[in-house]
């Protein structure tokens, strides 16, 4: 099983061989933790991400793409898009798990060992929190004995790290 870590903290100082980016479905940067990841790594992560738009055309709901983690201290950033909630009524919790499960296959692929995840969707998308928190650790839980031996979930803020620290006990 995977050892998971609970940090306050922002994450583009996470060194973890991967960190996930909560992006929204155009791949070109935003606010909130998307336009950190994006300024602290710098313009190879935009370039990264113009191409895949180029080939792809975005990144669905649901789905997770990778790029260069540029100046980051990561090796690579894995942008998923997460669900805006809509009461739920939606799919918006398969959408979350898949984000997570998404994810961690493309982690695997490149032979990652640890993750560092942000709390997806409870931002400007409002995604209810402990919800949130509930689908990130089932999701993470049930991928256990593959290569990640590390997983790392990273609150910016005070209510989720309280959140994410009560179901970790």
């Amino acid at each position: 099983m995977a050892n998971i870590t609970l940090l306050r903290s922002d994450i583009t100082t996470v060194a973890a061989d991967v960190i996930v980016n909560a992006a929204n479905s155009s791949l070109l940067g935003g606010g909130g933790v998307d336009g950190a990841i994006h300024r602290a790594g710098g313009p190879a992560i935009l370039e990264a991400c113009k191409k895949i738009r180029a080939a792809r055309g975005g990144c669905p709901t649901g789905e997770a793409v990778i790029t260069t983690a540029g100046k980051l201290p990561a090796k690579y950033v894995i942008h998923t898009v997460g669900p805006v909630w809509h009461g739920g009524t939606g799919g918006e919790d398969a959408l979350l798990e898949s984000c997570y499960r998404s994810s961690l296959h493309l982690a695997e692929t490149v032979g990652a060992t640890s993750i560092a995840f942000p709390n997806i969707s409870t931002g400007v998308y409002h995604f209810p929190k402990r919800r949130a928190a509930e689908i990130a650790f089932r999701t993470v839980r049930e991928f256990v004995g593959r290569s990640i031996s590390e997983v790392y979930f990273v609150c910016f803020d005070a209510e989720n790290y309280g959140i994410y620290e009560a179901l970790l006990e």
